[in-house]
Order: C-alpha cells, then structure tokens, then sequence
C-alpha cells in the first residue's frame, strides 16, 4: 500500500468536507443563531488545516489514477475515521464533552442515529440541523459524493465506490463508476427534496421538514424532535416519514432502473426487493396483530405502528412512532428481527443486508443437497447471476465476522454494563447502524449515562457496520501495511 496516496486522498476530501461543513453557517444566519456560527466555522477550519497536512506529500494524478483494491480499502477506512473526528469538534462547543462529542458525531456519519442528549430543549436549531445534516451526508457515503463531484477520482472512482460500498454483484448502472455515483446522488437529492416538500404541505415547518428528510433518506433517525416522530402526533406525517424510510433501504440500482431507465417490470424481476417487501409486510403484520391483540391497538393504529416500526428498524432508520420499549414481549422480540436483516445493498441502510442473507439459505439449501447428492452440481445464483466460488467465500467469512463481532461485543459489553439487554440490543443496535434499542437505550433514551468503554466499544461497532467491515478485516493482514513505492 502506497501511504502516500491513500493519506494524499484523504486529504484531497478533507479539504471538500470544510466546504460542506460551512453549510450549518449559513443556516445559523438565515435563522439568526448567530453564536452557532462559531462552532462550524472552528469546525471547517479544522476540517481544512488537516487536509491541507495531509496533502503535503502529494501524490501525483496518476498515483491516484493507480489505486488499488487495499488503497482504496485504505482510503475509505481513514476517510470515514476523520469523517467523524471533524465533525465532533462543533459539539464540544456545546458542552458534550470530547467523549460524548465523538460518539454522537460517530453516530451521525455512520447514520446510526444513537444518542447522547438528554435535554433537546437547551440547544439552537442549527445543532439540529447539523446532526441530521452528518447523516444525510453518511447515508449516501462522502466517497460516492466525491467520485461525483471531483474529477480527479473518475478512475480510480471504482476501486473506491465498491470499497465503501462492498456488494456481491458490484453492479453499476453506467459503463463508468463516476457516471453512477452521479445517479445515485441525483436521485438520493430528488428523494429528499421531494419529502421536504410532502413535510411542508403535510404541515410541518422549514426546519422540521428538512431535518426530517435529512435523517430519513440517509436512514439515520437524528430528529429535532426529543420524542422522535411521537412527537410530531400526525399520522399523515407518520406515514411520509414510512414510506420514505421505506425508499431509502430499497436499492438506489433498482430505482434508477425503475424511474430514469423506465425499467418498470426491473423490481418485479429483483429477488432483493421481493424479499424485502415480503419480509417487511409480514414482520409488520405480525406485530401488528400482536399489538392489537396484547396492547389493545385499533387495527389502523397497530397495522400503522407495525409497519413504521417494521421499516424504520428495518432500513436502520431508527425513528419511533410509539415507545417500542413499552410494547408487550411478543412484539419487542419481532423487532429484534429486523436488527440482525437489514434492507438492502447499495441503500442508505445498515445492516448485514438482505442479499446476503439469500446467499446464505441458498448456501445452506446447496450443502444439504450435496449431502443427499454429492456429485451433484448446485451453483449458487443471486439476481439471475451465478455467485463465482471467490465471492461466495468472502459473503461466508463477512457474515462470520459480523456475528463473531456482535458476540465479542455483547460480551464485553455485558460485564461492562452488567446488562443483558444493553448488551445485546446495543451490540446489534450499533453494528447494523439501527440506534435505539431497548430499555435504558430505548427510543426515548439515550446512551450518555454508558461506561465510557461502552462507549467506544459502540462507536467501533458503529463505523464497521458502516463501512461493512471489509476495511476493518483488510487492515487485521499484514500485507495491507507493506509500503509500496
């Protein structure tokens, strides 16, 4: 691996996220908070003194035309650690101090939606909109936005897309990778704008509306709100919100199949999103029903309850409707479902994601079978495709060390905290990038009074869910750091 290079990239984004970071400003003087000028300002400034360091060895356009695979793999892991280092340095303004600044800013990019505050009330609109803001930026991913903006990465741009943004099929839409990123930005921008605009005439303000649209399409769950979307009290807005969630875990591939390339027949024909609609409808009917039947919910309010519930742990969303923690056994122990499945790849949504989990029952199915028939020939497809044997041992081992890392992780966690539920609903909650859990971490919680070793536990979980482990594992083998000239 040539540091020069990847340290040369993350430098070059660094620079980028200073611009994008001046954007709270300019809502801090449209709404006249002018002491929240301050923190994103020193915030930016730090942003642009880091990339300006890290861009002193520079590496030439034709280094970074070269990259490869554990370069990019390099790039994507110290890009998204920086990411989030930056943009905890506006909270620490706020009085979170550095460890709680971190974790809620570590929560934000990775689109997490995990909480720290306890108090909405004492803060300006501006913070709000900086938290939903870090999401909706993550959601996409930081590196899809500059493949598309910068041209220097339309080679490289491959290399680096996929390792941000790993995928059985690597599928792209248009013959070049920058073309693509482009797409999946415009269209990840109309979603949002489009919710925005429902937001507002649905009655919500401005600030709400885009706050809420920001978390939502990125799959986050920040809200302006201290009650979540239970605070908000509109079933209409309850319902926007659900939908859009629901948009937002749905492939960005198969929406641009579906509406710029009129491909109509495109999600009839995906075995993803089948599985998606399927398991999302009967998850959210069984707790509905449950609801109904042991809280005593009206069919309207059980099916709408079940359903946003459903989708918003679902695409790792983590917006509430209703205090889950307060829902009868039965219904709590449906959500952990969808914790551990994810929606699906190349969304906005965490998770171990939906296509994975076909590619392990189809596995299991192939093993059986050759149990009964050895000699037989079971090639495994996904989307019409056959899985070549290198991919299917690297979906194997990803989905190994997801659960080998959630076990690790609950464990530790659970003599730390000396609690069950925080373990494993926290573990889970924040390595598939869902937030809330359970309990004391509930959808009206929040993490502030965790150990701080939880803390950073969570925070560590909370990135490799983002970054789908791939560069984490990358880094465990010596020959990633074996300097190249």
């Amino acid at each position: 691996m040539r540091i020069n290079v990847v340290i040369n990239t993350v430098g070059i984004m660094l620079r980028y996220i200073a611009l994008l970071m001046l954007l709270p400003v300019i809502f801090a003087f449209c709404y006249r908070e002018y002491t929240s000028i301050l923190p994103f300002l020193t915030g930016s400034l730090m942003s642009l003194i880091f990339g300006g360091l890290f861009s002193l060895n520079k590496a030439s356009e034709k280094d970074i035309d070269t990259v490869n695979k554990p370069e990019a793999l390099g790039i994507a892991l110290f890009a998204w650690m920086f990411f989030a280092l930056v943009a905890s340095i506006p909270y620490l303004f706020y009085n979170l101090g550095v460890v709680n600044s971190l974790f809620e800013a570590v929560s934000g990019v990775s689109t997490t939606g995990a909480t720290i505050l306890k108090d909405f009330s004492i803060y300006p609109k501006t913070f709000f909109f900086y938290r939903s803001m870090t999401q909706w930026f993550g959601g996409m991913g930081i590196i899809v936005l500059f493949i598309a903006v910068l041209p220097k990465f339309s080679v490289a741009g491959r290399q680096m897309f996929f390792a941000e943004n790993p995928n059985p099929a690597e599928e792209k839409v248009t013959p070049r990778v920058r073309h693509t990123a482009s797409w999946l930005w415009g269209i990840y921008l109309g979603l949002t704008v489009l919710q925005v605009i429902i937001l507002k005439l649905a009655g919500l303000d401005f600030y709400n509306s885009i706050c809420t649209a920001f978390s939502t399409v990125g799959a986050g769950g920040f809200s302006p709100n201290g009650d979540s979307i239970i605070g908000y009290n509109n079933a209409i807005i309850t319902a926007i919100i659900m939908v859009f969630a629901f948009l937002a875990g749905t492939n960005f591939i198969l929406m641009y199949k579906f509406f710029v390339q009129r491909k109509f027949s495109a999600p009839l024909k995906s075995e993803e999103f089948i599985t998606y609609v399927a398991v999302t409808l009967i998850l959210g009917l069984l707790i509905a029903f449950s609801l109904c039947k042991n809280m005593g919910y009206l069919p309207r309010e059980g099916l709408l309850a079940g359903l946003f519930q459903t989708i918003s742990i679902m695409t790792s969303t983590g917006f509430a409707s209703s205090d889950f923690g307060d829902w009868d056994f039965s219904s709590k122990l449906l959500l952990l479902l969808p914790m551990f499945i994810g929606a699906s790849a190349i969304s906005a949504c965490g998770g171990l994601k939906i296509t994975r989990w076909i590619f392990v029952f189809k596995y299991i199915k192939r093993e059986l079978c050759k149990i009964i028939h050895p000699k037989g020939v079971y090639p495994i497809r996904l989307e019409g495709s056959v899985v070549n044997p290198e991919t299917a041992q690297q979906m194997m081992a990803f989905v190994i060390f997801y659960f080998a890392l959630f076990g690790v992780s609950a464990f530790i966690v659970g003599f730390i905290e000396q609690n069950v539920s925080v373990a494993i609903v926290g573990s889970i909650a924040s390595l598939g990038n869902v937030g809330p859990g359970f309990g004391a971490i509930g959808p009206l919680n929040h993490f502030a009074d965790l150990n701080t070793a939880t803390k950073f536990i969570f925070m560590f979980n909370m990135l490799v869910g983002r970054l789908e482990l791939i560069p984490f594992l990358a880094i465990l083998h010596k020959d990633f750091w074996a300097v190249k000239k």
